[in-house]
């Protein structure tokens, strides 16, 4: 859902059980697009569950993305502080991947749209590069 601005309609329908909200946003080239969020708390307003919903997949993309390229389960240590050694390595690879993605976003110098994959190939490629011409 990412950063872009609350949609206009958005309706919340309330039971005795759960919370459901329908969103429906107009994107580009006039298509509706509608969404329906629950949530078990009743008193919660609708924004607050968009909000939520937003918060919730940048969390799970931020481990699938850890976990598929930057080695997050990877590790075999054993004692605690090596493992939280590990995954703090790799999620600050990750957040430091996506602060380059965003400075060059800044720049003019390409998308915005980070792909991990793309990256580590780019970043793999030049590693390569420097190793041949170094030698």
């Amino acid at each position: 859902m990412g950063s872009a601005s609350i949609p206009p309609s958005l309706i919340a329908q309330r039971s005795s059980a759960c919370c459901a909200s329908s969103m429906s946003c107009e994107k580009k080239k006039g298509k509706i697009y509608t969404a329906l969020l629950f949530r078990t708390d009743t008193d919660c307003a609708a924004l607050d569950i968009l909000r939520y919903y937003r918060v919730r997949f940048q969390i799970e993309f931020l481990f699938r993305d850890a976990k598929q390229h930057t080695g997050l389960c990877d590790c075999q240590a054993t004692s605690e502080e090596k493992l939280g050694f590990h995954f703090n390595v790799s999620l600050a690879a990750l957040n430091l991947l996506r602060l380059e993605d965003r400075q060059q976003a800044l720049e003019g110098a390409g998308r915005n749209v980070i792909s991990i994959a793309n990256w580590k190939t780019r970043k793999f490629n030049a590693h390569l590069l420097e190793r041949f011409l170094a030698t």
